[in-house]
Order: C-alpha cells, then structure tokens, then sequence
C-alpha cells in the first residue's frame, strides 16, 4: 500500500510540475511574443510599400531622398512615434483624405516600425479583438493546451473582457520596456469613427480612454487615435485630462500649388502653367486626395470636374427632397434629407455675406457655422453626426459645422442656385408639417344620434379635473319630412 500511494503522489507531483512549468513557460512566452510584436518592422509598412497606399503627393516615392510636402503636423507626429514627446495621448481628427494615416505611417517608416504597432478599428468588437491581437501578437489564450482540461475555457468570456486581457499583457512589456530603453511604447488606433456610437462602441472607447489615462501618466504606452468624425472627441473630451487633439486641415494654397507644379514637372516632364494650378486648387481646395488624383491625370481639370460631380452626385443621392408630391410614407426619410438641404442653403448663404471667401496665404475658406446654430436651424441635434459620418458635413475639433470639402460647398452652392429650388424645398416642409399635423389630428364619429339623442362629452386633465364640457344632442324626428 505504502509503494502504491508513493508512486501515485510521485505521478501527480511530477504531472503537477509540468503542468505548473508549462503555465509558466506559456506566460513567459505570450509576454516575448508581444514585446517581439514592437520590434523594427511592421505589417502596416510592409502593406504600404507593396500596396503604395501612401499617396505620393504627400509622401512622396519610396526611392524619394524627401518627401514633396512637409506638413508643419509631421513633426510633431514623428516626435509622438518616436517616443521622445510623450506624457500625453492623442487624438488626430480631421476630415477623410487630408492625410492622417500617411503622416502616421511616414513617422512610422522613419523609426523602422520600433516600438510601434498599429491597427484598423472595427464596428464589431470580435473583429477589433482579433486586429488587436494580431497587432501585438497576442492569441487571447487560444492557444492554451490547460484549456483541453477545463471545465470553462479561458475565450468563453466576452470581446470586451478579451480586450481588456491584452492590454494588461501590453502593460507588462511596456514596463519592460521601460527599464529597457527609456522610451514608451506607442499603440496606434486607425479610423476610430468606424466604431459605432451605441452602447457596446462607447464602452470600448471609455476602456481605452481608461488605459490611455493611465499609461500616459507613467509614461507606459502612448495611444494614438486617429478619426474622422466629430463624436469620436466629443466622448473622449468628458474625461480628458491629458488629451491632445491635433486637428488635421487640407494643405494651404501655396504648399498646395507648389505640390502640383514640382509633381508635374518630375513625372510629366512639363511646366504647368500657374492659371491652371489655380483652377484645379479652386476646384478642390487643398485636400490631399484630390491633389493627389489630379496630379497623377493627364488632364487635370476634367478631373476635377469628376471629382466634383461625384460629391455633388452623391450629396442628391443621400439627402435629396421630394417636393409637394411625396408620398407620406418616406416622411422620416424627408426629414433627414430637408434638413440636409436646409443646413446647406444657411452656408451658402452664410457665403454670401462673408467679407471674403479667398485668403493669399490659407486659400479657400469655407463658411462654417456654430454646432449649436446648425443643430438650431436644422430643428434638429440628432442628424448632425449621421451627416458627418457619410462625409456631407464636417465638425471641426472647435465644433464649427461646414462643408466636408470644397467640392463639396460647390455641390451645396450649385443645387441652392437651381431655379425653383427655394420652392422645391418650401414645398418639401409645407408638406412635412401637413403630414405630421395629419398625425396629431383625431377623428371622433358619432353615431346613432336619432330622434333627440345625444352625446355629453367631458375633458379631464391628468389630476382628473375637469377642463372642458360638451353636449352633441340631435333634433328629433320630423313627421313632415
């Protein structure tokens, strides 16, 4: 008896023991696959040699001594990369195509990828799990062989929860890091505007805005946000206290003309004339995208005539009225679409009576409007982040509404110049307010009022008082008639 329960102790002690040094040796391990995660090189700059995502206007070619164009935001962002500007964490917000992620991925490239991770966000959060996962090689204990012998494995929890683990694994490399090199670790989030504003979008945002907070403090992890829409800031600014934002603006019109005229020059081989610089910057503005486009046509002012017209297209395809005629049904659709065009014509107005619409030095400004006005003359505070989301309208970090791009405002000055359109519109809210006047009105049939019957009506109030009496009486019956 004695030898039989000495080997089974010795069977479970030696079983115990590799399964404790197995434990161990895989947290040991996930730890050295995150803090590899951080090495030089990443699969963002690896996709964007291959795929040159980078617009070359901006960047400039990969074979370039120097980029075409730097940004007076670049340095600032290469200090954040690189770790020497730190204590803080960042949100880069700015219109779609000014080039937010080109600028990241330049001062990426510039420290080979060191000390650096980057990811897409996502709507759903299983998606957001498994691109942060991969972003700093973390596998959420998937991998984990205990798992085959419990009763829960370690992934029955939520996406949030999982989150939540591979931050604190983060942490720990990041304090290793930090004895190591001196410099903190920079996690940077792309399109945060793709997460969605319900309950599930905004307590992720609060998770990592919570852990931003944090790590900014012991100067751990610097996180940067990077975003298109108003509402992302809008969230993050209730608990901010060591948030930048940087806003990200289209470039100026010299910068924007001297782009133009050197992109030509080195790959067409020909001196564009100054006259038709001007005429594509009055058509697109300075928005890096469409430079960008037009630089790389052979006819650059029929592309900005597409450009335009496909802004111009796709603002009547989302938000067009339907006039006096439109059927009752598509009243909510109607609302959203009137107060589109109603915000619209307010800025082109609001055009009209500006002192100037053109500086030397910024170039083209568009009119913009408090967030409260808009929301005010829209009658509206709810359709303002929807607009801003499918690139109509654009909030800017000091809460001023415009235009999302000059194509844009020539869109919106284009439709408002239209003959009949005042009327179009007008008619469009008269038959708004018919259809919901139509909804608060009550019919009330009385029936069998014969040969002197009638009806007593009384109206009460909500502590039973009375407010108002009636009587329907009906004459009684005529032998004559």
């Amino acid at each position: 008896m004695f030898e039989n329960a000495a080997t089974t102790f010795a069977s479970l002690a030696v079983l115990g023991l590799a399964g404790y040094a197995y434990h161990k040796y895989y947290k040991y391990l996930v730890l050295q696959k995150v803090q590899r995660a951080f090495e030089p090189g990443d699969p963002v700059l690896e996709l964007a040699a291959a795929g040159r995502q980078v617009p070359s206007i901006a960047m400039g070619r990969p074979d370039d001594a120097e980029h075409w164009i730097v940004r007076e935001e670049q340095k600032k962002i290469d200090a954040i990369v690189s770790g020497t500007y730190r204590g803080h964490y960042h949100l880069l917000i700015g219109e779609k195509g000014t080039g937010k992620s080109s600028m990241l991925i330049a001062a990426m490239q510039k420290v080979a990828g060191d000390g650096v991770s980057m990811f897409e966000a996502h709507a759903d959060l299983e998606i957001f799990r498994i691109r942060l996962g991969k972003a700093l090689d973390f596998e959420f204990h998937e991998d984990y062989i205990g798992s085959l012998f419990s009763i829960r494995g370690p992934r029955d929890t939520t996406a949030l929860l999982d989150i939540e683990r591979a931050f604190n694994k983060l942490e720990k490399v990041a304090l290793r890091r930090r004895k190591r090199t001196g410099r903190p670790l920079v996690l940077i989030i792309n399109s945060t505007h793709l997460l969605r504003n319900d309950e599930d979008g905004r307590d992720l945002l609060e998770l990592i805005q919570q852990r931003a907070e944090q790590w900014a403090a012991s100067n751990l992890v610097t996180v940067v946000l990077n975003s298109d829409d108003y509402w992302v800031y809008e969230r993050l600014k209730q608990y901010a206290t060591r948030m930048e934002v940087l806003p990200i603006l289209d470039l100026p019109k010299s910068q924007a003309l001297t782009a133009l005229r050197e992109y030509r020059r080195k790959y067409f081989k020909e001196l564009t004339d100054s006259s038709i610089l001007e005429q594509v910057y009055s058509k697109v503005g300075g928005r890096l995208t469409y430079l960008n486009r037009a630089a790389k046509s052979p006819d650059m002012l029929r592309t900005c005539d597409e450009i335009c017209q496909v802004e111009k297209t796709w603002f009547l395809n989302k938000c067009w009225i339907l006039g006096a005629e439109m059927d009752d049904d598509v009243m909510d659709e109607q609302k959203y679409s009137s107060a589109a065009m109603v915000l619209a014509k307010a800025l082109v107005d609001k055009e009209k009576t500006m002192g100037r619409s053109h500086d030397e030095e910024r170039g083209i400004i568009l009119p913009e409007i408090p967030l409260h006005e808009a929301r005010q003359i829209m009658t509206r505070a709810d359709f303002i982040e929807s607009y801003d989301h499918i690139n109509i309208f654009t909030i800017d970090s000091r809460a001023m509404v415009r235009a999302d791009s000059v194509p844009m405002q020539r869109a919106f000055r284009d439709i408002c110049s239209e003959e009949d359109f005042a009327y179009h519109l007008e008619a469009t809210l008269d038959r708004i307010s018919d259809i919901e006047s139509l909804g608060r009105t009550r019919e009330i049939v009385l029936k069998d009022l014969l040969d002197g019957g009638g009806y007593n009506l009384t109206v009460r109030d909500a502590k039973g008082n009375v407010n108002k009496v009636g009587v329907f009486d009906a004459a009684k019956k005529d032998d004559s008639a």
